[in-house]
């Protein structure tokens, strides 16, 4: 097999409205709610970095400029913090090399596919990877960095996959396994919130993707599917048998941010891993749990 060529560019869907987190997002993007100290966006460009991703694309929408101005030079701020003497580390994450942040404008709402498809003109005939900023990807090795190394064995499309209870699969894309080749899975079908009765798997597609550039091909015929939209997905599946097309396990842990539960229990675990909060964090979780109701009612053996 020849040599895959090799991951240089991330597209980051981040044109959502964030309902779900209103208030809080009527004039802030949900990408840039901090997990702690960092937004959201953050911990995602972080991973594609690891990953060695050169370019970062990002798909926006109105009202997202924060997000870019997040990866901007604060002049004033560095220079005041200079001034007073503070160091500029917390901001080094923060700096992008000059020409490697891109942004396309999404002007409808038509769907992850829809997304992707805008940025077409960027990727032009190189494969990509996708990272959904709202699945939280925690792990020794990022989630996509394990995702790269298995592309350099094996090339062709792949996608990170997670086991759910089988009740929970008609809200995730999910996949259809088939013939195993160490740790990954050969992706033989996939079927986009599937009823749990004819769901082919409980392994669901988890917001990290590398692909080839002829899914665009198909994404630009704009065929609609599940709520109306066009959905990636549906345009992954065509691949199959025409590509190579592995899922990939990921050895970490995953957080849904894009939901109030998940995104709190995020912060929660992120913070009991840092040894300036973890002692902090875990007394006061031991003092509220204690406060509630149920925790005095098993204290009393109720």
């Amino acid at each position: 097999m020849a040599k895959p060529k090799p991951i240089r560019k991330a597209v980051f869907p981040v044109a959502g409205l964030g309902t779900r987190f209103l208030p809080a997002t009527k004039a802030m993007p949900k990408e840039m709610l901090p997990i702690i100290d960092r937004p959201l966006i953050q911990y995602a460009v972080d991973e594609a970095r690891e990953a060695g991703i050169e370019q970062l694309v990002f798909i926006t929408g109105r009202g997202k400029t924060a997000i870019v101005e997040h990866f901007d030079m604060a002049f004033e701020l560095e220079t005041t913090m200079r001034d007073r003497q503070k160091a500029l580390d917390a901001l080094a994450p923060t700096r992008i090399q000059p020409g490697n942040l891109l942004t396309v404008r999404q002007q409808v709402p038509l769907g992850l596919g829809h997304a992707i498809w805008c940025a077409r003109a960027v990727v032009g005939d190189e494969p990509f990877a996708v990272i959904l900023p709202d699945e939280l990807m925690v792990g020794k090795t990022g989630c996509l960095k394990q995702m790269v190394d298995a592309y350099a064995e094996v090339g062709g499309n792949l996608i990170s996959v997670l086991e759910v209870p089988h009740d929970a699969v008609s809200s995730y894309g999910v996949i259809a396994p088939g013939a195993r080749k160490g740790k990954l899975t050969e992706v033989t079908g996939l079927v986009e919130k599937p009823r749990i009765e004819a769901a082919p798997s409980n392994l669901i597609v988890s917001g990290r993707y590398i692909l080839q550039p002829e899914v665009m091909q198909i994404l630009g015929r704009q065929e609609r599917g599940a709520g109306g939209e066009i959905q990636l997905t549906d345009a992954m599946a065509q691949l199959i048998g025409r590509q190579p097309f592995h899922a990939v396990p990921f050895a970490g842990r995953r957080y849904d941010c894009g939901s109030k539960a998940g995104f709190v229990e995020a912060t929660l675990a992120l913070a009991l891993a840092r040894p300036d909060l973890a002692d902090d964090v875990r007394r006061t979780a031991l003092e509220l749990l204690g406060a509630t109701p149920l925790a005095k009612a098993s204290a009393m053996g109720c």
